[in-house]
């Protein structure tokens, strides 16, 4: 199964592009996997969402929100989900659209702040909100320039790059040196000159009636914090909170959502700290690593099953974090692929940059000839440096290919003068010369973009020519999608589709390789990913020094395995051009993990965090003092090694029908204890134990309390209260001697908690 991100309508289990909305609330739900369903319905209180890469976690967030709405518990304009990219909001409004809830706010954390800043200056300053620029760089140079100083291209970017994050981490000018060696951030050039500029840049603002994007955010939690007003507005429109990617907020972004929260508790965040890789920028995964520590009731839900991704590449990402170190490391998610078994991940060392590159455009070739569409093909690399050789190489294979981080789809000239040109076809009908022969909404479209040049081969070589070819041929694909999936369309419908695919960014695929940087890749998937130039100095980057820079170079490779659904090749290159020296290395990274470089890794190592799906819940506001319940899911069968949903077989540890090595002495040692403890508390049997844990214990045989703590229905409140006649039991004592003596009566609270557990362990009989 797969849960694709970069169609026109991004698919996960039991989605379809098109598909009417659910008939209700219950109809959201089906076809979620048991923690995404504990996600959706997880409604009240904070939740945090532990989603590893390819598992579906934005599902499982659209279906909570689509939820909540159907079922009358959210009010649609009261809902604000924030996200990092304008793509991935966009996303998100199409899937929520899909789901039949409408009036959701999806927006990144700037939109919604610019959207508030707009509305409430004249009432909180006066007056009309400055300008917002495009661009930081010129304002940047000409500061330089004010202060003497003369940056070159990239200077200009670095230097740009350290004013915002010192914006987002609330650094002000004067305290920059500072900040800097404090976080041990490595400035481009002298850190006061760089204080300095940055305190010109904001003073040539001011006199320029300007304001950049960090400003938006740094603005709006001004005006938070001043008017008390205000912020009662904010917090009485919205009542509910979302936050996508919640490993990438800054400190300034946390600060504001916390001003939306007030004092309430409505918050779902969403994140993963093995894909945390933009600290650069501000971004830490504390927030989302100490989300328990600050809401001590929260939910926790795990999602482990891997859609996207096939178990060779899934055990290739296991293993890679399996020697991963720090913070981040220790609360890694163990993904568990659902998918059927594909290639091994193809390891290939080259002599060159060169010859990298051909025999990537090589291999490339060979896929789109074996069936595999090119736009389900990416090349990534650690910089966009890296991007030209492999542009020449696809070019001399005849391969089309476009480079992310382009403009919108829909910003497009040629996009925006077809959608003028369908417009008009649609109004004047059979009566527009164009559609004339056209037979179907495709061929209408075709004959309608075949007046602005398309045609059904696409033309020679590449740049402008061929991008725009290639955009409107996407355009055709949508109409023929659009088509099959509802006959009766007409041009209009399809018009009106397209107005709101431009309103929500939900751009359709252009076909073509994508080349794409590591981070731009982030939140997208391909068929077949080529991971190239990991060499040392390249991956981890040269200037990474620090244990904690290595460790997210680290991730960032994570990050690329992760974008593979199926095929997965890494490369590298010994020397930079032909008959050069050959002193470069593969990754250090990959040590352990291709045939012949040493020890493999322990990718099955447990991380402290622990890695199994599932849902763990707080305290209850109502019963502090109850202990939580951890609910360990999904397991795997210890035989077969299948994933387990079924209660019953997760307590056993194996399939039904998988071989048993049950202790059958023991286990009626066990259940006749058990019924003596039934009758001495006046409960039900499955109360003290249930049948599948007291199968588990008999086949597991533990001999001390730490190897029957991890039998699943052996809660801690039950370890405590029997595990020492259970353990006695395993040992061979009889029920009714010594052991079973062991405990006291249970009392009033006792038999509170008994009827409390009756009510978990029914469904478990």
């Amino acid at each position: 199964m797969s849960a694709a991100t970069d169609t026109p309508f991004p698919q996960a289990p039991g989605d379809a592009p098109y598909a009417p909305p659910p008939s209700g609330p219950d109809g959201v739900l089906d076809g979620l996997d048991p923690e995404q369903r504990e996600v959706a319905t997880a409604l009240h209180g904070p939740v945090c969402v532990l989603a590893g890469a390819g598992t579906g976690k934005t599902r499982a967030i659209t279906h909570r929100i689509a939820y909540g709405v159907r079922a009358g518990i959210l009010q649609p304009a009261s809902v604000l989900a924030v996200t990092f990219t304008a793509r991935a909001a966009g996303e998100m409004r199409g899937r929520l659209r899909q789901l039949g809830a409408t009036g959701v706010q999806a927006r990144t954390f700037h939109s919604a702040a610019l959207r508030q800043l707009q509305f409430f200056w004249p009432r909180a300053v006066g007056g009309e909100l400055p300008r917002l620029l495009d661009r930081k760089g010129p304002l940047v140079a000409e500061a330089a320039a004010r202060c003497r100083l003369r940056l070159d291209r990239n200077e200009l970017r670095d230097v740009t790059a350290e004013i915002e994050w010192s914006k987002v981490t609330q650094t002000v000018p004067a305290d920059y040196p500072a900040a800097v060696a404090k976080a041990g951030r490595e400035a481009p050039r002298d850190p006061a000159e760089i204080g300095q500029i940055y305190g010109t840049y904001e003073q040539l603002k001011r006199e320029r009636g300007s304001i950049d994007f960090e400003d938006v955010l740094l603005l709006t939690v001004g005006v938070l914090q001043d008017r008390h007003d205000i912020a009662e507005q904010v917090r009485a429109q919205y009542q509910h909170f979302v936050v996508d990617e919640y490993q990438d907020v800054s400190p300034l972004q946390q600060r504001l959502l916390e001003l939306w929260l007030g004092e309430r508790d409505s918050l779902c965040v969403v994140g993963d700290a093995s894909q945390t890789i933009y600290s650069f920028t501000g971004a830490t995964p504390d927030h989302l690593l100490d989300f328990r520590a600050r809401h001590p009731h929260a939910t926790v839900v795990r999602l482990v099953r891997d859609y996207r991704s096939t178990p060779q590449v899934v055990h290739l990402a296991n293993g890679l974090l399996g020697r991963a170190r720090g913070r981040a490391a220790e609360h890694r998610l163990e993904l568990v692929s659902q998918r059927d078994p594909g290639p091994e991940p193809v390891f290939t060392e080259y002599a060159d940059e060169p010859a990298e590159a051909e025999g990537t455009a090589r291999r490339i070739r060979e896929l789109i000839d074996a069936g595999v569409p090119a736009g389900q093909i990416a090349v990534l690399f650690r910089i966009n440096a890296q991007s030209e050789v492999y542009e020449q190489a696809l070019a001399d294979a005849g391969v089309p290919y476009q480079l992310r981080g382009a403009e919108r789809f829909f910003e497009r000239p040629e996009v925006r003068e077809a959608g003028v040109k369908l417009r008009g076809a649609a109004r004047f009908g059979a009566n527009d010369t164009l559609l004339a022969g056209a037979v179907d909404l495709p061929s209408e479209v075709r004959a309608v973009l075949s007046d602005m040049g398309w045609t059904d081969r696409p033309p020679a070589g590449s740049g402008a020519v061929r991008d725009r070819w290639e955009s409107l041929a996407a355009l055709v694909r949508l109409a023929e999608d659009f088509a099959r999936a509802r006959p009766a369309a007409t041009l209009a419908d399809l018009v009106a589709e397209l107005d709101e695919r431009a309103a929500a960014q939900h751009a359709p695929t252009v076909e073509g390789v994508t080349l794409a940087s590591l981070h731009a890749a982030k939140g997208l998937e391909w068929d077949a990913v080529f991971l190239v130039g990991l060499t040392e100095g390249m991956l981890p980057i040269h200037h990474a020094r620090t244990d904690e820079q290595i460790e997210e170079e680290r991730r960032l490779l994570y990050v690329g395995i992760t974008r593979a659904r199926r095929h997965l090749a890494l490369s590298w290159s010994l020397a930079r051009s032909p008959g050069g020296r050959p002193s470069r290395g593969a990754s250090r990274f990959l040590d352990g993990l291709r045939p012949g470089s040493g020890r493999a890794p322990a990718g099955h190592r447990r991380p402290a965090g622990g890695p199994g799906g599932g849902v763990e819940r707080g305290r209850s506001a109502a019963a502090p003092g109850r202990p939580r319940r951890a609910h360990r899911s999904p397991a795997r069968c210890r035989v077969c090694r299948r994933t387990l949903t079924d209660p019953g077989e997760m307590k056993l540890m194996r399939c039904e029908d998988c071989p048993s090595e049950l202790d059958e002495a023991l286990y009626e040692r066990l259940r006749d204890w058990r019924a003596e403890q039934a009758a001495r508390t006046r409960q039900p049997a499955y109360c003290v134990f249930t049948d599948k844990t007291l199968m588990a214990i008999a086949e597991a045989v533990p001999a001390s309390a730490e190897e029957l703590a991890v039998i699943p229905g052996v809660v801690r409140r039950k370890l405590d209260r029997f595990g020492a006649e259970v353990l006695a039991l395993c040992a061979g004592a009889e029920p009714g001697g010594d052991a079973a003596d062991g405990g006291p009566a249970r009392g009033p609270e006792e038999g509170a908690e008994g009827a409390a557990g009756a009510a978990e362990n029914s469904s478990e009989k």
